[in-house]
């Protein structure tokens, strides 16, 4: 998100000294993507950065594939997910492509006796049950049900829930994870027609530096693989930093849905974008208002994307049997729209209190084991008619 942001004291000049009350020097640090071309932040640190004690043990989190090519749609009973105490364990990913991991977890406790960091990915946490807090190296964000928490790679950070009932749907990027460009102008400001502003955004705040030495347990994913690593001195021992890459959050609840006088078609509900992907928003919304408009979408042939919806809140007007934390992954290759009736009875309807995450991948996703342990097989049917059944 492209917005400056500062937090604590750092310097007048980048790159010049810093120094302590005692005379000592901060340890100033780079945090950057994309090389030195993408957005960055500048971290000034009490202790190095750098200080590895241990390299412990290492472990596999990389999903089982359990179909490769898939042409079949499925619906995803996602609350059927066991709770874990663990954040960490409770992550099941259940589709997966070289773009992208789209999991689920439902953590029952606060991550306090480590940190974690994914160098392999950004991360979307969309908080569907739960709320607490964000805690990270840049400050903290407080979160609730509604919030998507965007996390860049390489982020250290842990999750302190306020209690043990917690859902949340979780999408890892491989490359960055942007507002969507067209909303955007050529300074990065959103513009007057995006769906939120800036206004929207919550940054980082309290920022809470620990002068600490002792072992700090970091988890690492790298690679598809856990790392454990001990440092030397506390993860969040920063004193200030400034610059444009850093976490934050953004509540479903105040995108402003687009409408027309016909139905609008999926982009305009989009929220984030990659180069693999795109994350939409489906909110509740007033319907057309053409006096002949059909509000439930139109079919549509997916052969460039699969279509993964997660369903939230509220009733889905182009869906049956549909309830909260149910997932349905529609893929390319094949055509599909509303259930029978649900086209006919959108007509004269005037909104919609639908409440739902929408990821389309442009490259097709595998199914895992976890999915198809959670999964409806006879969900492809039910676009028959009773009569075809």
């Amino acid at each position: 998100m492209p917005i400056y942001h500062k937090l604590g004291k750092v310097p007048h000049k980048r790159h010049t000294t810093f120094k302590k009350e005692d005379g000592s020097l901060y340890y100033e640090q780079l945090f950057g993507t994309i090389g030195f071309d993408g957005m960055s932040s500048l971290m000034y640190h009490i202790h190095r950065p750098t200080q590895v004690k241990q390299i412990a043990k290492k472990y596999s989190v990389k999903p089982e594939v359990a179909v490769e090519n898939n042409i079949q749609s499925y619906r995803f009973h996602g609350f059927n997910v066991k709770p874990a105490g663990d954040y960490l364990e409770s992550r099941k990913i259940v589709m997966t492509n070289s773009d992208v991991n789209i999991a689920l977890a439902a953590p029952q406790k606060s991550v306090t006796d480590y940190f974690y960091k994914n160098t392999d990915a950004d991360e979307m946490l969309f908080i569907h049950r739960g709320s607490g807090v964000l805690k990270t190296m840049l400050g903290n964000i407080n979160f609730e049900y509604g919030d998507y928490l965007v996390i860049p790679r390489g982020m250290i950070y842990q999750l302190h829930f306020d209690d043990a009932d917690n859902r949340l749907f979780i999408v890892e990027s491989y490359d960055p994870l942007y507002t969507p460009k067209r909303y955007r102008n050529h300074f990065g400001q959103l513009l007057e027609h995006s769906p939120f502003c800036e206004r929207d955004i919550k940054r980082p705040e309290n920022l809470q530096t620990h002068d600490e030495k002792g072992d700090f347990l970091l988890k690492i994913k790298k690679q598809g693989e856990i790392h454990e690593l001990v440092y030397a001195s506390h993860p969040f021992d920063i004193v200030g930093w400034d610059g444009y890459n850093y976490p934050y959050g953004f509540s479903i609840h105040d995108f402003e849905p687009i409408t027309g006088r016909v139905h609008q078609p999926p982009p305009v509900h989009q929220t984030f974008e990659s180069s693999g992907f795109v994350v939409c928003s489906f909110c509740p919304r007033l319907y057309d208002y053409h006096p002949e408009s059909i509000p439930a979408p139109y079919n549509h042939s997916n052969i460039d994307s699969d279509e993964v919806l997660y369903y939230v809140d509220g009733d889905f007007m182009s869906r049956k049997d549909i309830d909260k934390g149910h997932i349905s992954l529609h893929p390319a290759g094949i055509p599909h729209g509303p259930h029978p009736g649900t086209y006919e009875a959108s007509i004269g309807k005037k909104g919609t209190e639908e409440l739902a995450v929408m990821v389309d991948t442009f490259k097709p996703l595998k199914l895992t084991k976890d999915a198809l342990a959670i999964a409806d097989e006879e969900y492809y049917r039910s676009w028959l008619e009773d009569e075809d059944k």
